[in-house]
């Protein structure tokens, strides 16, 4: 794999996915973390590791969590490779 240019940590909010109905929130968490993405890294390239996933889905699709803590890497040809950031 290529070297990094550009790596970053982030605490993504997701508050704001009480706007979806209740069944449907954690998909919108999903979409919601891959915006936040596109908008600060500047690619629309995006690819989310299995880890982002499960930890969204970890109380089932009603109770995704408030924030998440991702680890964001963009590369050489513009694709950002985003995973859950250690505690």
């Amino acid at each position: 794999m290529a070297e990094a240019l550009k790596e970053h940590i982030y605490i993504i909010p997701l508050r704001e996915v009480k706007r979806a109905p209740r069944w449907k929130r954690c998909n919108t968490a999903v979409k919601d973390i891959r915006a936040f993405l596109v908008r600060h890294m500047k690619s629309e390239e995006i690819k989310l590791d299995k880890s982002i996933n499960e930890k969204v889905w970890e109380h089932g699709s009603e109770k995704p969590p408030r924030k998440i803590r991702v680890r964001a890497m963009k590369f050489e040809d513009g694709q950002v490779q985003a995973e859950l950031a250690e505690e």
